[in-house]
């Protein structure tokens, strides 16, 4: 566990982590009833009401992490900032290409990106406190499955 510094910060790391979900399901809302429903999906794909919290939850985590690299004593975190910032406007960018361009294989393109800029985030958040990058294991394991489930459904519907 951990000690609560400056709950102001915590709250401002969560929010914007909750914030970049927010972006990404204005494209996504709309899309889930009408496009979604007609894409043939994989027998693993879960039911749509699962990603919502499954999210929330992954958002809030990611804000943790991000709020305790913030309050690390430790120098030079310039790079750490860098990388879970790009990952973060991923994140968005993924919910506007495969939702809101209807795009699964430019989607599947960028959420590789994504997941690998995910893997650079954890090493480099786990230089500054292992905490901060153990919170993000979550978060790297759904982009996994969500990539086998992009691809799925980019194959099923060619």
């Amino acid at each position: 566990m951990f000690k609560i510094k400056n709950f102001s910060l915590l709250l401002f790391s969560i929010l914007l982590c909750e914030g970049a979900g927010i972006i990404g399901s204005v494209f996504t809302i709309s899309s889930i009833p009408t496009w979604y429903a007609t894409l043939n999906k994989p027998f693993f794909s879960p039911p749509n009401y699962v990603f919502g919290p499954v999210w929330i939850a992954l958002y809030a985590l990611m804000g943790i992490s991000l709020y305790l690299v913030l309050i690390s004593k430790i120098d030079r975190k310039d790079s750490a900032y860098k990388i879970f910032f790009t990952q973060l406007i991923l994140n968005t960018l993924w919910s506007i290409i495969f939702f809101g361009m209807r795009d699964p294989m430019l989607a599947f393109i960028e959420i590789i990106i994504l997941w690998i800029c995910i893997l650079y985030t954890i090493k480099s958040f786990k230089l500054i406190s292992k905490l901060a990058a153990y919170l993000l294991y979550p978060y790297f394991i759904w982009v996994t499955f969500a990539s086998f489930l992009n691809f799925s459904i980019w194959m099923l519907n060619r």
